[in-house]
């Protein structure tokens, strides 16, 4: 019997979803006529999937011909595209396996974990990927452009798509423990919290048990755990790890706290904006416009990936900047300084205090980290039109 047989003859189970074709119970012919086509138009409108499908697939055939794409991510749209138009064409498939091809980005591929962006006309990408496409314009000192169709994109051009989003949180999606079936609204709670197969460990890990395991295995490991029994002359070794790594974090908030009790201390919001150097290859910098504080004049500048040549090549983006005095001191002027994050930005910048002398004749510290979580967190502040952060300066008294 051919698929179509099946799908349009075989009663309730004709249809996906379950839905029973106009006519199966007439004949063989009638439901072999009402085959997937009839049966995909009465569950989402008469002609909708198989267009949907079939648009789906070349969207992804493009991408898998676009040679600018990166190689996995070609070979990743020709698989997709051949499993879609073949979809599409046999009229056959699940509903969920066809929105796929339609909803998901069309940068990375995959079905948008968080927020979706569409460019002016419609095509879809992920958060991270929009972000990811900005920053690199930047990098490059050109105009983003959409993947698709090549229409220019920015924060002010492009919107949010709620009705994706919620289509999206909505898609069944497969748990990685214990391969049931949940909404993708729905997932991330049952993974962390609800599945018996998820990977957890021991309670006595503080005290150096390496298990780890199945939640459902949980309770008869740590009845048969021997890391409770062990002696006070084996468990030092791990405790002692414990309060040097513990030390290091408490050294860092004393400091901060004793640079609080200075005498001097001045901040300011600082926002960096973006330049390009003269040489032949021109390269990303940033600086901010002059500022005042603690009674002195002073300009930070900050740089990609310390001005390696093509920093849009590399997946790895790092941040430095200097801090430099433009005022004549009279005497060495000493001082402690950090940056954070500004008030209305959600960049995360893990506090780091900096030390220098200033005089006249060495008016300008090297370039340190700015020391930004990882590369997604750089990305955040790349795509934006200037990055917004906050000084803090401590003048050393003698």
């Amino acid at each position: 019997m051919s698929g179509a047989e099946e799908a349009g003859g075989g009663g309730p189970a004709a249809g996906p979803a379950g839905v029973v074709p106009a006519g199966a119970g007439v004949g063989a012919g009638a439901g072999a006529a009402a085959g997937p086509a009839a049966a995909l138009g009465e569950a989402a409108g008469p002609g909708l999937p198989d267009e949907a499908g079939l648009a789906g697939a070349r969207q992804l055939q493009e991408a898998a011909g676009d040679p600018d794409a990166p190689p996995k991510k070609r070979l990743r749209a020709a698989e997709a595209a051949e499993a879609a138009a073949a979809a599409a064409a046999a009229g056959s498939g699940k509903l969920e396996e066809r929105l796929y091809s339609v909803l998901c980005c069309t940068v990375c591929l995959d079905l948008p974990k968080a927020s979706v962006y569409q460019c002016t006309n419609g095509h879809l990408m992920c958060a991270g990927c929009f972000i990811h496409l900005l920053a690199d314009a930047r990098l490059k000192e050109e105009q983003a452009t959409c993947p698709n169709c090549r229409c220019e994109i920015s924060k002010s051009l492009c919107c949010r798509n709620l009705a994706v989003e919620k289509a999206v949180s909505e898609l069944p999606s497969e748990c990685g423990f214990c391969l049931c079936q949940f909404p993708r609204s729905l997932l991330e709670r049952h993974q962390k919290e609800e599945c018996q197969d998820r990977v957890t460990q021991c309670k006595y890990k503080r005290i150096g048990c390496p298990w780890h395991g199945p939640f459902h295995e949980l309770t008869v490991h740590e009845a048969a755990c021997a890391h409770p029994t062990k002696t006070g002359n084996e468990l030092m070794e791990i405790l002692d790890e414990m309060d040097q790594s513990h030390r290091r974090e408490m050294q860092l908030y004393n400091s901060i706290f004793s640079l609080l009790s200075f005498e001097k201390i001045g901040y300011t919001e600082v926002q960096f904006r973006p330049y390009r150097t003269d040489d032949f290859i021109t390269r990303l910098y940033y600086e901010t416009p002059r500022f005042t504080v603690l009674n002195q004049t002073w300009v930070l500048k900050a740089r990609v990936n310390d001005s390696e040549r093509n920093p849009n090549l590399s997946c790895k983006r790092t941040l430095s900047f200097q801090l430099l005095l433009k005022s004549k001191a009279t005497a060495p002027l000493e001082c402690s300084f950090l940056l954070l994050k500004g008030p209305y930005d959600d960049v995360k910048i893990s506090p780091v205090i900096y030390h220098f002398v200033f005089t006249n004749e060495s008016n300008e510290t090297d370039y340190v980290p700015l020391p930004i979580v990882d590369s997604v967190e750089c990305n955040k502040l790349l795509a934006a039109k200037n990055i917004n952060l906050r000084l803090f300066l401590f003048q050393i008294q003698k």
